[in-house]
């Protein structure tokens, strides 16, 4: 009975050593975009080449973005028709929209 015991905490403590989170789990700020940074861009603030380096956004969306400043929330990127429905949901794990 003794040795089952062992085993079973042994074979656990294995399982999760070797556990990996999932690709959907997991911190917010450890998703990569173009750039292959891992960071979360403020569109509020951004620059336009930083920006840019979100996936979608090229020269027109991320002028768009910052003509429409400030954002109260990162969802007004679609509320106010600066970006399409597809591109907002490629970046919406990347971005936030800070307050000052």
């Amino acid at each position: 009975m003794r040795i089952l015991q062992t085993l079973s905490i042994l074979i656990l403590g294995v399982v999760f050593a070797f556990a990996q989170p999932s690709p959907k789990g997991g911190l917010k700020n450890s998703v990569r975009h173009k750039g292959g940074a891992a960071e979360l861009i403020d569109i509020n603030s951004a620059s336009v080449d930083k920006l840019r380096t979100l996936p979608g956004i090229g020269e027109a969306y991320s002028d768009k973005i910052v003509k429409g400043r400030p954002y109260r929330a990162k969802t007004e990127l679609v509320q106010k028709n600066i970006i399409p429905q597809a591109t907002y949901d490629k970046i919406k794990d990347l971005v936030i929209a800070k307050q000052k």
